[in-house]
This record gives C-alpha cells, sequence and structure tokens, in this order.
C-alpha cells in the first residue's frame, strides 16, 4: 500500500472517530428504548420530543399573509437496528429553507439530502416536489436531532396541523404564534379523548398571543388499506386565516364560505373558453336523440368514455379549471378540466350546468369552513327539470343519475353568479347496488354442473364494467371466464353471454355454463358434497385492525346455488345456517331441503359502506364460523 492511500485512509478513519465522538446511547437512552419499544412492539423508531412552532408574517408587498412552520424532533431507535427516511414535501406556494439531521452532540450528520419531484401514478404532471434523507440507527437507544423549516408565502395553502405522525410521538408541542394584525381561527377537531393540554399567553414584546398545544404518548399513524380519511381520525388543528390589518387597512381572507367561494370565482373568471372547438361534437352527440335526457346523457358519457382522467396539479393549476377546448383537444384532463368539459358541452346543447365543487369521503369538513382543506374534487350541477343532477367525469361507468359512494351525502359548493348554492348529494340505499348470482346444479359423476347467472345494478354494475373494461381487448374473452371462475382451476366456464356492455342504463347480466370439479365423494350408499365453490370473504378476517374498514360502496350481495338431488337419494345431513345481524352488515347463510332439490343462499349486506372499529371483534368472530361452515359438506344417502 503506497503511502498516500495509507494517508487517506487514517484521515477517512480519524473523521468518521471524531463524527461519532459523544453520539453513542447511554444506559439511561437504552432503558428508555427497551421500555418504550415494549409500548410500540410494531414500530421501530419515536419522536421523544417534537416541537412545532408556527409563526405569522406578511410578504414582501404586504399584500399576503405568509407563514414559517418549523420542526425540531429528537429520534429515537427503540428496535436493534433501524434504518429509515426522512421528508418534506413542498411547491410552488412554499419552500424548506432547513431540513437537516444532527448528531445527540449538535454535529450535522452528513447524510444526503435529495430534492426530487413526488411521482405518483395518478398524477400526470404536478409542482409538488420533496426533500428527503435516508439513515440508520446503529444500536439500540441511539438519537438524532431533526430540523425543518418551510415557509408558505400565502396562508391559504397552510390548512393544518396534525400531532400524529408516521412514527410515535412521547411528547409533542404545538405553538402557534398569532401577531395581533392578524385574525385566525384555530378550529380543533378529534379532540375529544385525548388529553390535549392547551395554553394561551400574550408576548409583549411582539404583541402576539401564543397558544400551545401539547399531546404525549401520540400513536403513530395506522397503516391500515381501505381506512377512513385522516381528518376523521386523529386529533388536528385547522388554520383558518380570516383577515389581516395593514396601515390601517382590513383585508378579508377567508372569514367565511362566501369568501371562498369568491376565490374559486375568481380562479374560474381567469378561463377562456372556446365552445366553437367542440360545437360539432355536441350536434353530432345532440342531432338525432329523442329527448332531452337523452342528449345529456350522449355528452356525459361521451365525456366518460374519450377523456382519460389525469389529475394535474401545478401551483394554482391545483385549483383553476383548464379550459374546456384545451381537454376536448387533448382528450385528458383533471376532475376540474373534465366537470368544465361537461359543463361548456351541455351549455352549448342549451342547458343549465354548472361547475360545483366538493370534498369527497375522504374529508371530514364541510362548507361552514372556509378554507381549501374543505374539498378536493370538482364535478358539474345539471339544473334540469326542477331537480339537481351531480356528473362526475371521473366515475368512468356510473349512469346519468347514479353517484359513486364516494360522494353521496356530501356537500357541494355549485357557482351562482356572484353566489353560491350549498347543496347534498343523494344517498343510494344498500339495495340499489343489486349483486345476485344464481347457480342450478346438477350432479355427473364426481362434478357438478350446470347454468349460472349473475345480475348486476348500481355501483356493483359500475364496479363490473371498470375490471372488465380494464382487460386487454385481445382477451377479454379470455380473462372474463378467468374473473367468472375466479381461476379456479377446478371450475370452468364456457358459452359467456353477456347484456349489452355499453349500455349504462339498464342492469347488466350474465348468463354462461359452468362445471365444478372436485365437489362430489361417493363412498358406499353415501355421497359426499361441497356445495361452497365461490369462497366470499373466507380470507377477510380483520386482526388487529384499529381503524374502521370502508368498502368502495354500499352492498347488497346474494348468491343463491339450487342441487338436484339424485334420484334414489336423500338428504341426511346439512350444515347449520348461520345469521348475523349487526349495525352495520347483516349476513345470512342458509340451507334448505325441498325435497327435489338443495337451496343454498347466501347473503351479504353492508348498508353503510363500513365495518366499524367497534364492530372488528363481532366480525372476525362470524368470519370464524363462516370459514367452519364452508367446510363443511352435505351427505346424501341412498
Amino acid at each position: 500500500m503506497n503511502l498516500p492511500i495509507k494517508v487517506l485512509i487514517v484521515l477517512l478513519l480519524s473523521g468518521q472517530l471524531f463524527a461519532q465522538k459523544n453520539v453513542d446511547p447511554t444506559l439511561e437512552d437504552v432503558t428508555k428504548a427497551k421500555a418504550l419499544r415494549g409500548t410500540y412492539s410494531k414500530d421501530d423508531v419515536a419522536i421523544l420530543q417534537s416541537v412545532e412552532d408556527v409563526n405569522f408574517g406578511l410578504n414582501k408587498d404586504k399584500t399576503q399573509v405568509s407563514v414559517n412552520n418549523s420542526i425540531k424532533e429528537v429520534l429515537m431507535n427503540i428496535n436493534h437496528r433501524a434504518d429509515i427516511r426522512k421528508y418534506e414535501f413542498y411547491d410552488s406556494e412554499s419552500k424548506i429553507e432547513t431540513f437537516n439531521l444532527k448528531y445527540r452532540n449538535d454535529k450535522i450528520a452528513n447524510y444526503a439530502v435529495f430534492d426530487d419531484f413526488y411521482k405518483d401514478k395518478d398524477l400526470f404532471y404536478n409542482d409538488a416536489r420533496v426533500k428527503h434523507m435516508s439513515f440508520d440507527f446503529p444500536v439500540q437507544g441511539y438519537t438524532y436531532k431533526y430540523e425543518m423549516e418551510k415557509k408558505y408565502d400565502d396562508v391559504k395553502y397552510f390548512t393544518s396541523l396534525f400531532f400524529n405522525d408516521e412514527f410515535p410521538v412521547i411528547k409533542k408541542t404545538i405553538n402557534i404564534s398569532i401577531p395581533d394584525w392578524l385574525n385566525v381561527e384555530l378550529k380543533e377537531f378529534n379532540f375529544e379523548g385525548n388529553k390535549i393540554t392547551k395554553t394561551k399567553k400574550l408576548d409583549p414584546k411582539t404583541k402576539s398571543t401564543i397558544y400551545s398545544f401539547t399531546l404525549e404518548n401520540v400513536p403513530a399513524y395506522y397503516k391500515e388499506e381501505s381506512s377512513p380519511g385522516r381528518s376523521y381520525l386523529y386529533p388536528h388543528i385547522l388554520i383558518i386565516a380570516k383577515s389581516f390589518k395593514n396601515n390601517g387597512k382590513e383585508v378579508t381572507l377567508f372569514n367565511s364560505t362566501a369568501d371562498l367561494y369568491k376565490w374559486y370565482k375568481s380562479l374560474v373568471d381567469l378561463m377562456k373558453d372556446d365552445p366553437t372547438v367542440f360545437k360539432s361534437k355536441v350536434d353530432e352527440l345532440t342531432s338525432k336523440a329523442k329527448t332531452d335526457e337523452e342528449k345529456i346523457k350522449n355528452i356525459f358519457y361521451w365525456v366518460q368514455d374519450n377523456i382519460r382522467y389525469i389529475a394535474f396539479e401545478d401551483g394554482i393549476a391545483g385549483f383553476k379549471p383548464d379550459e374546456s377546448n384545451n381537454v376536448f383537444q387533448k382528450r385528458y384532463g383533471d376532475c376540474k378540466g373534465m366537470a368544465n368539459l361537461i359543463k361548456q358541452m351541455l351549455k352549448s346543447a342549451g342547458f343549465d350546468a354548472r361547475l360545483t365543487w366538493i370534498g369527497t369521503k375522504h374529508i371530514a369538513y364541510d362548507y361552514t369552513t372556509p378554507s381549501l382543506a374543505v374539498d378536493n374534487h370538482m364535478i358539474c350541477t345539471l339544473f334540469f327539470k326542477g331537480k339537481k343532477y351531480f356528473l362526475d367525469g371521473t366515475e368512468k361507468f356510473n349512469s346519468f343519475g347514479q353517484y359513486a359512494e364516494r360522494i353521496q351525502n356530501k356537500e357541494v359548493m355549485i357557482e351562482d353568479g356572484d353566489k353560491f348554492i350549498i347543496e347534498k348529494v343523494p344517498t343510494a340505499a344498500f339495495d340499489f347496488n343489486n349483486e345476485i348470482r344464481k347457480t342450478t346444479l346438477s350432479i355427473e359423476g364426481e362434478k357438478l354442473t350446470g347454468k349460472a347467472s349473475r345480475i348486476y345494478q348500481g355501483e356493483s354494475k359500475a364496479q363490473f364494467l371498470y375490471i372488465f373494461n380494464s382487460f386487454k381487448t385481445d382477451k377479454k374473452e379470455e380473462t372474463l371466464d378467468n374473473y367468472l371462475s375466479k381461476s379456479d382451476k377446478n371450475i370452468s366456464v364456457n358459452n359467456v353471454k353477456t347484456s349489452d356492455i355499453k349500455n349504462r342504463d339498464q342492469q347488466l347480466t350474465i348468463d354462461y355454463d359452468v362445471a365444478i370439479q372436485n365437489k362430489v365423494t361417493t363412498f358406499d350408499n353415501d355421497m359426499y358434497i361441497d356445495l361452497e365453490f365461490m369462497n366470499e370473504y373466507k380470507n377477510f378476517e380483520l386482526k388487529d385492525r384499529k381503524t374502521d374498514y370502508e368498502f368502495d360502496y354500499k352492498t347488497n350481495y346474494e348468491s343463491i346455488v339450487t342441487l338436484a338431488i339424485p334420484q334414489g337419494y336423500k338428504v341426511t345431513k346439512m350444515p347449520q345456517d348461520l345469521i348475523v345481524k349487526e349495525n352495520n352488515f347483516d349476513i345470512s347463510i342458509t340451507f334448505q331441503n325441498t325435497g327435489s332439490s338443495i337451496v343454498y343462499k347466501k347473503v351479504f349486506i353492508f348498508k353503510n359502506a363500513v365495518i366499524k372499529a367497534s364492530e372488528m371483534e363481532k366480525w372476525n368472530a362470524f368470519i370464524k364460523n363462516l370459514v367452519n361452515n364452508y367446510n363443511q359438506q352435505i351427505t346424501l344417502s341412498k
């Protein structure tokens, strides 16, 4: 080894030793880490302390209120070793001024910091960026100090503060300093059941009122699929800047819902739509229609079928709809662009259509709260024959007058010139979404053969059409067979016939022949039959779940299997019925001997599209009984 290389290695090792000086965990740290691991057994890292400070100022030209949001944390490894990543998002309305990690001795930990565009499969283009760094904790009890400072040029984009984090937080403090020239409402959500201490004090030096909120032993965000939105689950504060004073003049921000609408309308007024671009298409869609309703459907369904939904978020474009002519020519758009195209095409055809803002089911707030956090979606409202119809172009296979579960019973804000209209999207009952399967079988040797039919209505139909249209064109027939058989090699499907797949306005039907292997066993004078071959919800145990489980839509599923009893045989044993009735789900599994046949009926009803966390124990007990029921056989004897 030559001398320069030796010198380099010595320098590197000495630098590493210097960097690691006074950073190893103490005995007290290790003891604390072990205790925390006992409490948070599923987490590798805990945040011992997190202090979040919020301060307000004015931008350079004093026309907007700016926000400075800083976080200081102490992170501890509570497992034997941990590798994690810290990240912070920002966009054209914000910037990150500090993003670093320090050892416990306050020396900078020189881990690489990356600054990338945020990539998401649902976002075609957006200005969101993310700063992030990955780092490791070599031993249990090891700690780092994390610092982040972020600035918003306009307070309207700074909407909420949450106590929970990706990791459990042993002590979380939020300090909000409000100057006397600023009128801010701090709206508390989900504080009930949490021991949040609040203090308020005046700082005479800065003429500010400082509000402090502290919560201890805050669990990490629940990492569970199909959960309610976090605004339903976790304690948080909405920041609503209502107005500010500048040189003795009061400037209104979002003091009321009317102010929120006024700002939205100002963005709409910036659009320069050119209906001439799509006038010939509107004429083509309406010229042969026999009724006004048929004209409306032709336009609505054309947008569903021909405009690709691609989310687009780029500064003000995240809130301003794209011009309808652009969406029409590009053949893609986000929810705002699609809503505007539907509106303008309907207006071109002579109908009263208007842009409409809405927060989907994922969001807990309504329009009594003037904040950009209230809504995340845009649709079109049609005023037609004294009724309002809500048209969502992003719901590809919903029929006219049918609404997806995610917007049902949610408030909408409909444009009405300089005013606005607040309404609610109607709610459909569970039996609107019928899915009915009927199978008639007979025994041939050691297999079951017969005919099957399926009926889909409402959202069960829309979901099926979404799945069907995702199949590759040249493999639709093969893939549909696999779908109907659940890709079970023991089930073969033939002679499949469907109703008109392109007709959204009628119920969808599928008829086919079915043969099922390995379900019949004969021994002496007895025949053993396993009549269960679809196994609905068999593996749907929701173990150790903390949050509600939300379905895509309310469900009314019914399966009726009728088995002809072979001549010379009688039923000597059948499984027990299983019936469960709860607030949010009714389920019945029944067997009936008619003398000539056995009728096996299953009904699954999810009345509100949810299984509540409080019902999980009963649900999981039911699943165990269901699996046991599915595993039982029917006995026929000569």
